[in-house]
């Protein structure tokens, strides 16, 4: 297992040639009250970069990014009844997407977690 850190806040926890992506605690932080979440479907594949997901809070509205290119497996949908718990535990059981990498060369455009700190810092 390696985690792994995007430019855009998110997280991505790689198991073999799949990964699990979330938001950081950074971003989490950053958005304040969490209150909406649209979340794609399973089975859509999407190349890095691409809009997989919104993020509303009482502060503003983010985008989530595909970190990689990927085909989401299953998305958190308990997220879309309890938003909040994006503020909650972001980096833990509050996971967005469960995904099948298709292209894991991309990884290494990424921060390790030494990195994203010295990014946020």
């Amino acid at each position: 297992m390696a985690i792994y850190y995007s430019e855009d806040h998110e997280w991505i926890l790689v198991e073999g040639d799949t990964a699990t992506i979330g938001i950081t605690a950074h971003a989490a932080e950053q958005l304040g009250d969490v209150v909406f979440v649209e979340l794609k479907e399973a089975d859509d594949e999407y190349e890095k970069g691409d809009e997989i997901g919104v993020i509303e809070s009482v502060k503003a509205a983010s985008e989530i990014y595909a970190p990689v290119d990927c085909e989401i497996i299953e998305a958190n949908d308990s997220l879309e009844g309890a938003p909040g718990n994006l503020n909650e535990s972001p980096e833990g059981d509050a996971w967005i997407y469960k995904v099948k990498i298709n292209d894991a060369k991309q990884l290494e455009d990424l921060m390790d977690e030494d990195a994203y700190k010295a990014f946020i810092g």
